[in-house]
């Protein structure tokens, strides 16, 4: 459906402000002043921390899809590093993608991807989407928990005690890196898996929309960029079918089985007979 001017949502000035203000200060970690290997290895570790950890095995494998059962404290642990990566609450978070799965590149798609890459990518967060207004109907499962709630509420007064750890552990220079250059890192490198991966790549199964395997989206996402894997099966906890597919995530998630932390782990049917 062809949305005429009139149309048109009205902007998200608040979400405009906040990217703005992030993708600005974020530029002063490349002053030399502000350089440091200390800053380099909080910001590796916080990247690793709320994107891999926090977004792609907890919001997304864990609360989106429940690929797998864990224990309540782990599965707090994982929505907790999640709201660290500022990205909204876990609520709308998980309402949203799922909301994407149920339209993907068809109208009702909150990131349709018929729209052009730059809406894929971050446009479509910068209005009023209609998608949001039906955020609660997907997330039953989730919206009356405390905890949940709690992130929900409160990612940004969370994030900003982080930030004030990193002030007292090393100065202005771990909070511009860990908080302000990592936040644009783990923001752009999550929407090219709504954007690139969309885009860019190959396709292995039919998935009734325009997903695609895009290894380099794979490498910087911990194993999301086998994107049409997981559109395909998405309740498998594995999306790296192939050998050669790196799916560190995925290696994460056996990890945490080892200890008996992960179980009921669900897998495509293309996998079981592996």
């Amino acid at each position: 459906m062809t949305v005429t001017t009139s149309e048109k949502p009205p902007l998200a000035w608040h979400i405009i402000i906040y990217m703005a203000t992030i993708h600005l200060v974020a530029l002063f970690a490349f002053l030399p002043s502000n350089f440091s290997w200390k800053a380099v290895g909080v910001t590796a570790f916080l990247y690793w921390l709320t994107a891999c950890i926090g977004i792609t095995l907890g919001y997304h494998r864990f609360v989106s899809h429940r690929s797998f059962d864990a224990p309540k404290w782990v599965e707090y642990v994982l929505v907790f590093c999640g709201a660290l990566a500022c990205q909204g609450g876990p609520i709308s978070w998980v309402g949203l993608h799922r909301i994407h799965h149920k339209y993907s590149d068809h109208e009702g798609d909150p990131h349709d991807s018929n729209k052009g890459f730059w809406w894929s990518h971050m446009g479509w967060m910068f209005i009023k989407n209609p998608a949001n207004q039906h955020v609660s109907k997907y997330t039953k499962d989730i919206q009356n928990d405390p905890f949940y709630l709690f992130c929900e509420k409160y990612f940004i007064p969370i994030q900003v005690v982080l930030g004030l750890l990193l002030f007292w552990w090393g100065g202005v220079s771990l909070v511009v890196w860990g908080i302000f250059l990592r936040l644009v890192l783990v923001f752009h490198v999550t929407w090219f898996v709504n954007s690139a991966t969309h885009k860019f790549g190959y396709v292995s199964h039919e998935s009734n929309d325009h997903s695609r395997n895009c290894w380099w989206v794979a490498l910087l996402t911990f194993g999301e960029g086998w994107h049409n894997n997981h559109h395909a099966y998405q309740y498998s906890a594995r999306h790296g079918f192939q050998w050669w597919e790196l799916d560190l995530t995925w290696f994460t998630i056996k990890f945490l089985e080892f200890f008996g932390l992960a179980k009921n782990i669900k897998l495509a049917p293309v996998l079981k007979t592996d």
